[in-house]
């Protein structure tokens, strides 16, 4: 297994459309792809099925996944290549370091499929829907740049609902069961991996459609609290 994980890394050195740490990127992604069709991100992409996914369904869009792990997004990029889907790329970086490769305004939507919902109330932070990330976010978003999450977790359903709610964002739609949905949107219909194990167990699969506004206020601190305190009352 180690040697196919080294084996992995030595190959996406090689492909045209994995960019790994790369420097002076900021504005040049119209560049890269030879055209100024929008800009879609997907964040924490693992094996990039909605990379792969969102770049056949819109031809006419610009498709990044991205993730530090390029041993995942390996599988992701060469399926891209073997498919010819020229407006699908993979970025190898940390989530955090999104403003060192992206100009302000130059990604219209991000996509967060299937994160990690780091469910202990004192890993709230870690969430990717935390105001500490919409910041990020915000950095690089065009103004009414739309945010989108598709997540099994019904705890992290409600969490980012939450921070909707107390940081006045802009919600457009909410659906905690979008298969029951018969007029399901394509987007949605794209599934992960991770989709596909059910580690939530919840049967369902829940979906925030959000802008941010353009400040997002600092309550964090007084946020956790509210947070701990329902969570002291759900012991109870």
């Amino acid at each position: 297994m180690a040697q196919k994980k080294l084996q992995r890394f030595a190959d996406i050195k090689t492909f045209k459309n994995v960019l790994e740490y790369p420097g002076n990127m900021q504005g040049k992604w119209s560049s890269f792809f030879g055209n100024t069709n929008p800009v879609i991100l997907e964040l924490a992409c693992g094996r990039g099925e909605y990379t792969v996914g969102l770049s056949k369904l819109h031809t006419n869009k610009n498709i990044i996944g991205v993730d530090v792990k390029g041993n995942r997004m390996y599988i992701g990029a060469k399926k891209c290549l073997e498919n010819n889907q020229p407006n699908a790329a993979f970025l190898r970086t940390q989530i955090e370091m999104l403003p060192n490769y992206f100009a302000a305004g130059e990604v219209d939507e991000i996509w967060i499929t299937f994160p990690d919902p780091q469910l202990r109330t004192s890993k709230a932070k870690k969430r990717l829907t935390h105001p500490r990330f919409l910041r990020l976010y915000q950095q690089v978003l065009k103004t009414n740049g739309v945010v989108h999450l598709k997540t099994d977790s019904p705890d992290l359903f409600a969490f980012t609902k939450k921070v909707i709610e107390h940081y006045n964002l802009n919600l457009i739609e909410a659906n905690n069961n979008i298969y029951a949905d018969k007029d399901c949107k394509p987007e949605l219909t794209i599934k992960t991996h991770y989709e596909s194990l059910d580690i939530a167990q919840s049967k369902r699969i829940h979906y925030l459609q959000f802008t941010l506004p353009t400040i997002i206020k600092d309550i964090d601190d007084e946020f956790q609290e509210i947070l701990k305190n329902e969570e002291s009352a759900e012991r109870k």
